[in-house]
């Protein structure tokens, strides 16, 4: 079997990053989607770091730029709406030249990938793999829908609850660890009154904010929780019922969000995991993003998600008929990159959501120190302010 056969489960922002570097590559990548589409669900997502330089060198950057939601501030209030704290990004010392690094839109980011990528890929939507079973010399994959197909090599990029990881690795609960938050979002179909400024209301162990993109806005939920039995990350009515559940009698916007979820279609609800894995191949499948290493919180997923996809089609560029020591390759240089990340996850969750009043008093308290802080350092003089 030819070795630059390549299926990819997911079309999400792992996959068709991946399927444009292999098309570039020499290879033959088939992308398959169980959605009927690219899906518009999710918070805004960052581009940062080497997520920008793989967007430049596929030439995407500026139309990201373009798309990005220009956010500069971060505004916590009180349930009657008087700020309490926050952080002004352009206040912060290097923030402005995060001047390269980009916050989008999920969808306006996986759009963009996809209308790329489909130029030199094959994309199948509405799909998913129901059998994998690999041999010495290939991959033989059935479909939902399609009819079966050979390959040479298979890819999971296919998110936290991957189907590939479950069907090659073993059952989600050997690999998946629940961080002890929730997180859901929906649009609300109109401009935030502060286009640039996320603002947001805690209460002990819960945040709600509202988040502004270009031209509409959305609502983003965190909130502290135990694990929930038996739970099924595609059951929108189950998510509306946590939801209401968890946000119930709160102040601020509250009820009128709250109002937004029960009448939207749009709802996007998860668990915030951890996903770590002793290896991320066996034999001829491999997986990439959060199937193999989630970091589901605030946006950092995306960025190792590009990354990871223009390492793995390097390697495998690099050695086409040694697919093994390819893999190994590209675990080893993304493991650097994502296992800081997955470190962090317990300080930004304590920072955006405070188990206690005194938590949420102490980081509001915090956040007005720093961002004054920042100012100072960056205004004329300060030279001899810190002499």
């Amino acid at each position: 079997m030819d070795d630059r056969t390549v299926l990819i489960s997911g079309a999400g922002i792992a996959g068709p990053t991946l399927a444009y570097w292999l098309a570039r590559h020499g290879f033959r990548p088939t992308v398959v989607e169980l959605a009927t589409g690219v899906r518009s669900s999710g918070s805004p997502v960052d581009v940062r770091g080497p997520a920008v330089e793989v967007a430049e060198r596929m030439g995407i950057a500026e139309r990201l730029r373009e798309a990005g939601t220009d956010v500069t501030d971060l505004w916590f209030v009180d349930g009657g709406g008087r700020r309490t704290g926050g952080l002004s990004l352009s206040a912060v010392p290097g923030a402005a030249a995060g001047a390269r690094d980009i916050e989008i839109g999920r969808g306006d980011l996986a759009t963009a990938l996809h209308q790329l990528a489909s130029e030199e890929a094959e994309f199948i939507f509405g799909d998913s793999i129901t059998g994998i079973e690999q041999d010495e010399h290939g991959v033989d994959v059935t479909f939902r829908h399609a009819p079966p197909r050979r390959f040479g090599l298979v890819i999971g990029a296919d998110g936290q609850h991957s189907a590939v990881r479950r069907r090659v690795f073993g059952p989600e609960r050997r690999f998946v660890t629940h961080a002890g938050l929730y997180v859901a979002t929906l649009p609300l179909g109109a401009p935030a009154p502060r286009p640039r400024t996320v603002v947001a209301h805690n209460t002990p162990g819960r945040m709600a904010a509202v988040h502004p993109r270009r031209g509409d806005s959305l609502a983003f939920f965190a909130y502290r929780a135990v694990p929930v039995p038996d739970f099924d990350h595609r059951d929108t009515a189950a998510h509306k019922r946590l939801l209401l559940d968890a946000y119930e009698g709160g102040g601020w916007r509250i009820p009128e969000l709250l109002d937004r979820v029960r009448a939207t279609e749009e709802l996007y609800f998860d668990a915030v995991s951890r996903v770590r894995m002793d290896r991320w191949s066996h034999g001829r499948t491999a997986l990439l993003g959060d199937a193999a290493s989630s970091v589901s919180l605030f946006g950092d997923g995306s960025t190792l998600a590009m990354a990871g996809a223009y390492t793995l089609a390097a390697e495998l560029a690099a050695s086409p008929e040694d697919h093994a020591s390819a893999f190994r390759r590209y675990e080893r240089r993304h493991r650097g990159l994502v296992e800081p990340k997955q470190r962090g996850v317990g300080r930004a969750a304590a920072m955006l959501v405070p188990a206690t009043r005194g938590g949420i008093v102490a980081r509001d308290l915090a956040s007005r120190a720093w961002s004054a802080g920042a100012a100072l350092w960056k205004r004329p003089g300060k030279e001899r302010a810190t002499a």
